[in-house]
C-alpha cells in the first residue's frame, strides 16, 4: 500500500493529473483541486472563492442545479466541495462504472457556471446566514478571532467566508471575473483513487478539460509578520473559550515532523499533557486540544480550552506552564514513542479510504510538487529525538511569543503580557 503507484501527469495547457490504483475497492473518489483559495483575494472580495463554490452548484449552461443533484443521486454518488486559504476542492464518490458521467458532472460545473442574477441573489442570503452560524458557534468564533488578529491585515488572516458587507457586494460580473482569472488550467489539478487505469481517467479528463487555453496570471504572495496580542471579547455566554498560539512552520519545513511531534505530545490525544493536566487532573476544561495549522509560507500553533468563566486565568497559566515544561525538559522515552505512534497509526487509519487519498494526494502536489510517500513521512516521525523536539519547543515558544483570544462573560478579566511571558 506505501508504495502505491502513483502517476503523475499533466496535459499540454498545464492541467495537472495524478491518479492512484486502489484495486481492492469498487468505487473511485475524483476531484477537481484549484490552486486558489481566500488568501489569493483582494480584501473587498473577501469571500468569492468560497462564494464561486456556492454558486458552481447553482447551474450550468445545460444543467439546472435539480439536473446536478439528481444525476449524482441516480448514480449514488456522493457531491461535495469546499474552500481553504490556499486551495478549493469540488469532489465526487462514484462506483468505478459511474466514472464517465461523473466526471462530466463535475467538469460541466467547474468548466461552465451560469452566474444567474437570482441565484447569486438568493445565494448571498444562504452565505450571510453562514457568516452567522459562526457568530453562534463559540468554538469556532473564537479561532476566528484568534486567526484574525494572529495575521492581522494579512489575507491569511481573514475569514474564509467573508463578510456580509464583500458577500453583498458580489455580482455576476465580478464573480465571472473572478472565475476567469482563478480558473485556469494551470492551476487545476485532476486527482482519482480507486478501482482504475491511468490512461482511460486521462483519456476522459482531456476530453473534457483538453481545450481550456492556458493563461498566465500570477498572484503575488507574501508571508504574514505575527504581532502577539491580547485579545479579550466579552459574550453572554455559558462557557468562556480560549485561544492560546505561537508562530509555526510552513508546510515544506524541514522541523515539521518534530512539530507534528510535539503538537501530539502536548495536546493532540487524551494522552497528552494539556488533556490529562487540564482537563482529567483538575477538571478545569471539557475540552482542551491543541493544532497546527500549515501553509506555503506561514504556520501555527494553537491551544484551544472550552472552561467555566471562572477558570479562564487559571487554564491560561496551566497552558503557559506546560510550554514552558516542554522547552526546559526532554521529553522521556516511553512518552515520545506514544506520541509518534499515536501521529504514525492516526496517518495510516486517515489513509484508509478513497476520498481522504485523493485528498492526499492532491494536497502533496499543491504544496510538494510531488508525491511524499508514506514510507517516508512515518520514517521522518520516527526519527524524532528528544532533542528535536526540545529545541523545536524553544523555537516556536520563544518568551513573548504568545497570542491569546478569550470569549465569553468575562467581564473585566486582565490577561497582562507578562502572564503570557513562556520564558
Amino acid at each position: 500500500m506505501s508504495n502505491s503507484p502513483i502517476v503523475r501527469d499533466a496535459l499540454d495547457n498545464g492541467l495537472r493529473i495524478l491518479t492512484e490504483p486502489m484495486n481492492q475497492v469498487r468505487s473511485i473518489s475524483i476531484g477537481v483541486w484549484l490552486t486558489r483559495g481566500s488568501r489569493h483575494e483582494t480584501a473587498e472580495r473577501g469571500g468569492i472563492a468560497h462564494f464561486v463554490e456556492h454558486m458552481l452548484f447553482k447551474g450550468t449552461g445545460t444543467r439546472s442545479a435539480e439536473d446536478i443533484a439528481q444525476q449524482i443521486d441516480s448514480i449514488g454518488g456522493q457531491l461535495d466541495a469546499f474552500t481553504a486559504k490556499e486551495y478549493a476542492s469540488y469532489y465526487i464518490k462514484v462506483l468505478d462504472e459511474h466514472l464517465p458521467l461523473a466526471l462530466d458532472v463535475l467538469s460541466d460545473i467547474v468548466l461552465n457556471p451560469a452566474f444567474n442574477p437570482e441565484d447569486i441573489e438568493r445565494e448571498k442570503k444562504v452565505v450571510v446566514e453562514e457568516i452567522k452560524m459562526v457568530e453562534d458557534t463559540p468554538d469556532d468564533l473564537v479561532h476566528e478571532l484568534f486567526t484574525q488578529g494572529f495575521w492581522e491585515g494579512h489575507p491569511l488572516g481573514r475569514p474564509i467566508l467573508g463578510t456580509r458587507e464583500t458577500v453583498e457586494s458580489f455580482t455576476a460580473d465580478s464573480l465571472r471575473s473572478y472565475f476567469r482569472d482563478a480558473y485556469t488550467p494551470q492551476n487545476l489539478i485532476i486527482s482519482a483513487v480507486g478501482n482504475l487505469q491511468h490512461d482511460h481517467v486521462r483519456k476522459l479528463v482531456e476530453e473534457r478539460f483538453g481545450h481550456l487555453k492556458p493563461v498566465t496570471a500570477k498572484v503575488h504572495e507574501e508571508a504574514p509578520q505575527v504581532v502577539p496580542k491580547v485579545l479579550i471579547r466579552n459574550k453572554e455566554l455559558e462557557q468562556s473559550h480560549v485561544c492560546l498560539g505561537t508562530n509555526s512552520y510552513a508546510q515544506d519545513h524541514a522541523d515539521r515532523y518534530a512539530s507534528y511531534v510535539l503538537n501530539t505530545l502536548l495536546g493532540g490525544s487524551m494522552s497528552s499533557r494539556l488533556f490529562q493536566n487540564v482537563r482529567e487532573k483538575r477538571g478545569l476544561a471539557y475540552a482542551v486540544f491543541s493544532g497546527l495549522s500549515a501553509y506555503r509560507d506561514a504556520g501555527s500553533f494553537t491551544v484551544y480550552a472550552g472552561c467555566s468563566n471562572e477558570a479562564v486565568g487559571e487554564v491560561i497559566d496551566l497552558v503557559v506552564e506546560e510550554l514552558r515544561t516542554v522547552k526546559s525538559a526532554p521529553v522521556p522515552a516511553a512518552e515520545l514513542q506514544r506520541a509518534k505512534d499515536h501521529l504514525k497509526g492516526s496517518l495510516m487509519l486517515s489513509l484508509e479510504n478513497t476520498a481522504s487519498r485523493m485528498s492526499h494526494v492532491a494536497r502533496q502536489e499543491i504544496y510538494f510538487e510531488r508525491q511524499v510517500g508514506l514510507d517516508e513521512t512515518l520514517e521522518g516521525v520516527e526519527k524524532v529525538t528528544p532533542e528535536d523536539v526540545q529545541r523545536v519547543a524553544a523555537d516556536l515558544f520563544a518568551a513573548d511569543a504568545l497570542s491569546a483570544t478569550v470569549l465569553g462573560n468575562v467581564n473585566g478579566l486582565q490577561v497582562p503580557r507578562e502572564r503570557l511571558d513562556l520564558q
